[in-house]
């Protein structure tokens, strides 16, 4: 190479080259990152700063609404929700802006510190950088810092209006007016002047819209009984022997219950879709002005709340069908009650619509303060003049006053309301009123729905139905698959209890609808305890995603069994193996997918998977080995509580199943604490694993000098005949062996409930005593060969060849003892000297 120094330095030259032109790209990006790269990043800090501000601009303007709207609850209500609105928009703000500062910092990292004095200078385009890289960092913490800043002052500005709002509700409860000013003549003149502005406003109205709008209101009230036909006469057709039912026996509780329940709501319903179609329509056709607007909505509520109230009466007191009451007071005193309750929610529902019309006509205060006073006292008078019926009537004819506890309550109420009206306490007086009409009815008719889920829920309870009944005729499932839907049933109608009347109860103790709205939008977006932020919608999303992957499991283990394995002629036990092994990989599957759909972090869950690993490791096998036996017996059910089992030694009905262990009652009634491992490792017979169906024997002897045949006719009767025995599968007889002491037969028959065999062999047995000594048959009592008093016969020989070695070794025997005799001592026979 020194001898081609020429052709030395062309290479080195090519090799610099080369080395420049694969560094360019990482230099280029290390130096100079791209412009316009560079200024879409720098436009998103920009965004954010102006979304701030305009954030900033709205939190101003509701803080001043605040301070003028401070006795308008409703408008209190309208700014929260605002305000809920503005501060996710600020946490938003603050999110977007962390991807960008993530980047800086990263990149900062990369570039790494400015070189410290004394060091070679770095280069120029690296520390500008830096610099606008710090600059921007500046620039983002500052508006995070205004974001959480923001988030905060509109923490303070919804506490403010809670608080507000808790002084207004505190005031009217607390409030004392001067009844002098209420009852001065003023007040009657007050009081025909609304009502005549009230009928000169609906006049008005009504004159307009038949003249010009008669129309659309004919349309629209068309519909809208169009909407509530529909919806009565489809409830009719599904639940018309719930509503009306035409039966005059005795109903069940759970019939009882249900007819209550849709009773009251089905009409109510419809009475609702009614109002609210008129209400749509007229409003959509432009028939409704502003006034007119709010009477009719008001109206329509009161309407609606009379009816419901009156409909709940009549059906929990049910004074003309007194078989289908729930409470058990006497049909006259049923009417009173009846009377009594729908006059209380009528003087309530007129009490509320004349306080909006007062709003509306801008009535003095003096009038309103009459009004509440009035409708406070009736209501008291009212709950008094219920305390005092005498709902009861005993054997003898004499009548019975309610329970203490409830009598007193009522005298209560109605006292409290009256005296707190008399003492010009007409806010508090008004407030109890309003809360026993409609809150009261609210809670009845929810504690009715609540019975009646657990009716339907309870073991049983869905099959004895109207729709479990249809469902066991109509289909093939089984009893213990209408539990199941029973309890399915069960779960759906509380949850729609809830949901439907815990927001209704909310409202009426002084709870607005944004209220609601904001709490539902809380639940929806998470709530944060902590680190940890629990989100019921990811939750109910997981619980979604793994049903969904449950039964897209089962179908494709049904598929795959009956569609595949079968037509492959696959054997039956690898057909099964793969059918669970199939069955419990999707299971997991689905678990885990709905896991990760419920936003949990399945790395959170290393740490319990090693926890659990140590505890396995240092001695707890057998803890875990139980429970997992408990979650296999959980999941597989191979028996539930109540089912007769038989483990070992122990036999008993299952009373209670636990991760650990499975608690037994025994016939004795003794608990016997099994461990679920021995439950799943050992062998397990279940008398009621799908049903109770089950056979049971009874064992009978007959003499052998008896007529078998006779014996086997009277033993067949017998056994069709008990009430309890099932006609199919048919009892019979079995002839099952000729026994040392007596013919020997066998007495098969199935039973609905096997835990009644006792009684039923009870019953046979006693039935057979009798039947045999009409018939004259005999039933030995001693074995066969001591009556006869027959020689038993020797034994046949097991063994001929040990037998003869036995015989030959008993000669040789004697012969030897023979020989071993002295000579004058053996006697033989003497010789015939004759």
């Amino acid at each position: 190479m020194s001898r081609f120094p020429l052709f030395r330095a062309v290479l080195h030259m090519l090799l610099v080259v080369l080395a420049v032109a694969y560094a360019a790209p990482a230099l280029a990006q290390t130096a100079a990152p791209p412009q316009a790269s560079g200024q879409a990043k720098v436009a998103i800090v920009a965004e954010q700063q102006n979304v701030l501000q305009g954030l900033t601009a709205k939190v101003n303007d509701l803080e001043k609404q605040i301070g003028q709207n401070k006795d308008d609850d409703d408008k209190l209500v309208d700014i929260r929700l605002k305000l809920d609105g503005l501060s996710q928009e600020a946490l938003q703000s603050a999110l977007a802006l962390r991807p960008r500062m993530a980047e800086i910092n990263k990149r900062i990292e990369q570039i790494g510190p400015a070189p410290a004095s004394g060091q070679p200078a770095e280069p120029e385009i690296v520390s500008h950088e830096r610099q606008t890289l710090t600059s921007e960092k500046a620039e983002i913490n500052a508006a995070i810092a205004t974001a959480q800043a923001l988030s905060v002052r509109i923490g303070n500005l919804i506490n403010e209006v809670a608080t507000t709002r808790s002084d207004l509700f505190r005031n009217l409860l607390t409030r004392r007016y001067a009844l002098t000013d209420a009852f001065s003549g003023q007040v009657l003149s007050d009081a025909q002047a609304g009502f005549s502005s009230l009928y000169k406003a609906i006049s008005s109205w009504l004159s307009f819209a038949l003249k010009y709008k008669a129309q659309p209101m004919l349309l629209a009230t068309m519909m809208a009984l169009l909407a509530a036909f529909v919806l009565m006469f489809g409830g009719r057709r599904i639940f018309g022997r719930l509503i009306d039912p035409t039966r005059t026996e005795a109903p069940s509780y759970l019939s009882r219950l249900s007819r209550t329940f849709w009773s009251t709501l089905l009409p109510t319903m419809a009475l609702g879709v009614f109002f609210s179609a008129t209400y749509f329509f007229y409003d959509y056709y432009g028939v409704l002005r502003g006034d007119i607007r709010t009477f009719l909505a008001t109206a329509m509520t009161v309407i609606g709340l009379v009816f419901c109230v009156n409909r709940l009466a009549n059906a929990a007191l049910s004074p003309a069908r007194p078989q289908w009451r729930l409470i058990p007071v006497e049909p006259e005193a049923g009417r009173w009650l009846v009377r009594l309750t729908t006059a209380m929610a009528l003087v309530i529902g007129v009490s509320s619509f004349l306080a909006i019309v007062n709003n509306q006509m801008s009535a003095p205060l003096s009038l309103t303060v009459a009004r509440s006073f009035l409708a406070a006292v009736i209501v008291g008078i009212l709950l008094v003049l219920m305390g005092m019926v005498k709902p009861f009537r005993t054997k003898e004819g004499e009548w019975r006053r309610w329970p203490v506890w409830l009598r007193t309550s009522a005298y209560g109420l109605g006292a409290f309301t009256i005296g707190a009206a008399l003492l010009g306490y007409i806010g508090l007086a008004t407030f109890v009123s309003l809360q026993v009409v409609v809150t009261g009815t609210i809670l009845l008719t929810a504690y009715i729905g609540l019975l009646s889920a657990r009716a339907i829920g309870a073991e049983g309870g869905f099959g004895n139905s109207f729709v479990g009944r249809w469902l066991a005729e109509n289909s093939s499932l089984e009893e213990n698959t209408l539990d199941q839907l029973g309890l399915v049933a069960s779960i759906a109608l509380n949850v729609l209890i809830v949901l439907i009347f815990l927001p209704l109860i909310l409202m009426m103790w002084g709870f607005q609808p944004g209220d609601i709205q904001a709490w539902g939008y809380r639940l929806a977006t998470g709530i944060t305890i902590g680190s940890v932020t629990i989100s019921f919608t990811g939750i109910l999303s997981g619980i979604v995603v793994f049903i969904i992957g449950y039964f897209l499991t089962r179908w494709f283990q049904g598929w795959l069994d009956g569609s595949v394995m079968a037509r492959g002629k696959v054997d039956t036990g690898v057909r099964n193996s793969i059918r669970l092994a199939v069955g419990y990989a999707g299971v997991a599957l689905a678990g885990l997918v709905g896991v990760s759909a419920a936003g949990i972090d399945l790395s959170n869950l290393a740490l319990v998977a090693g926890a659990l690993s140590l505890g396995i490791g240092f001695g707890l096998q057998n803890v875990v080995s139980n429970f997992v036996s408990g979650l296999i017996l959980l999941a597989e059910r191979p028996f539930k509580v109540g089912d007769w089992i038989v483990t070992g030694d122990v036999s008993g009905i299952v009373k209670k199943i636990s991760v650990r262990a499975t608690e037994v009652e025994t016939f004795q009634r003794q608990s016997m604490i099994l461990p679920n491992s021995s439950l799943i490792n050992g062998a397990l017979g279940n008398w009621t694993h799908r049903n109770k169906l089950g056979r049971m024997e009874i064992k009978v002897g007959v003499a052998y000098d008896s007529d078998a045949q006779k014996a086997h006719a009277v033993l067949t009767e017998i056994a069709r005949g008990h009430p309890m025995v099932l006609k199919n599968p048919e009892p019979f007889v079995q002839f099952t062996n000729f026994g040392p002491a007596a013919l020997e037969f066998e007495v098969r028959v199935f039973l609905a409930d096997i835990t009644n065999g006792g009684s039923v062999q009870n019953d046979i047995r006693f039935a057979i005593l009798d039947a045999f000594d009409r018939e004259g048959i005999a039933i030995p009592s001693t074995v066969r060969s001591m009556v006869e008093k027959k020689p038993a016969l020797e034994p046949w020989p097991a063994d001929d060849d040990r037998t003869e070695i036995e015989a030959a070794e008993q000669e040789q025997a004697k012969a030897e003892a023979a020989r071993r005799q002295p000579k004058g001592r053996r006697r033989g026979p003497k010789p015939d000297r004759g």
